[in-house]
């Protein structure tokens, strides 16, 4: 069922290690909602997310976009960059699923992660350690690159020395902590986000020049309970029409 009509938009914040996060709430009127929480990718913000929270809310979820802790140039969240790993932005994951969780609209027993590149990451590291009490997760295009990236020295727009990482370095416009690169050197990322045992969707285009798509087959294979849908010559950041056709995806994969 698809909720039009009178989709409520309310920002909201919680905190984490006594930043705030600071993000968007989208629901139809109704009470046990499902909650969908939208994570997005690195140097990014909601407003990139804040698309698919609507989509959600219109198909009957009270659905949650936010900027992390240090997430990107443009974030309305606290933190610095320099101080953002792919596990503090779990950390705040986690703070707003419990933030979700606790609202009287809600329906705790049903919680949909989603996230895009980094977000993937995030989503899947989160599920990973909640297990059951994640109900769903969704992953466009995941950024399973970043431990091998690391140990090359070589992130985005980032060159370093892997053995000597600096204390702050710039990936493009964005400077970033050694804990950045350092706290993933040892990390097998589709080992551990393979440990959740739900439903999984996986999203990726086969023209991705940023993450190579063989990773989320990777992925596939490794999840006890994944799907993963290819879209031909999709990119790093779906166009509109390969959006629409990921949606669809999604849409099969929430009903199912």
């Amino acid at each position: 069922m698809r909720y039009m009509n009178a989709i409520v938009k309310e920002p909201f914040t919680c905190t984490r290690d006594n930043m705030t996060i600071r993000g968007l709430c989208f629901r139809p009127q109704g009470q046990k909602l499902p909650i969908a929480i939208v994570s997005h990718g690195f140097m990014a913000n909601y407003r990139t997310t804040e698309g698919y929270a609507r989509w959600f809310a219109a198909h009957g979820y009270a659905a949650f976009c936010f900027d992390f802790n240090g997430g990107g140039l443009m974030s309305k969240s606290d933190g610095d960059t320099t101080q953002m790993t792919i596990f503090t932005e779990e950390k705040d994951l986690k703070a707003v699923i419990a933030y979700a969780k606790s609202l009287p609209e809600t329906d705790e027993s049903s919680v949909t992660l989603m996230g895009c590149s980094q977000g993937g990451v995030v989503s899947g590291l989160a599920a990973a350690d909640l297990q059951e009490q994640v109900e769903r997760l969704v992953l466009f295009y995941p950024a399973l690159c970043i431990p091998d990236d690391a140990r090359a020295g070589k992130m985005m727009f980032a060159e370093f020395d892997p053995a000597n990482i600096p204390e702050t370095f710039h990936c493009g416009p964005m400077k970033l902590g050694r804990d950045y690169a350092a706290s993933v050197l040892k990390t097998d990322l589709i080992a551990e986000l393979s440990r959740y045992a739900g439903k999984v969707l996986i999203v990726h285009g086969t023209d991705d020049k940023v993450v190579n798509y063989h990773y989320s087959e990777q992925a596939q294979e490794a999840y006890p309970n994944a799907v993963l849908q290819l879209i031909p010559q999709g990119q790093h950041g779906f166009s509109k029409a390969h959006d629409r056709l990921a949606l669809g995806y999604v849409e099969e994969f929430i009903r199912g």
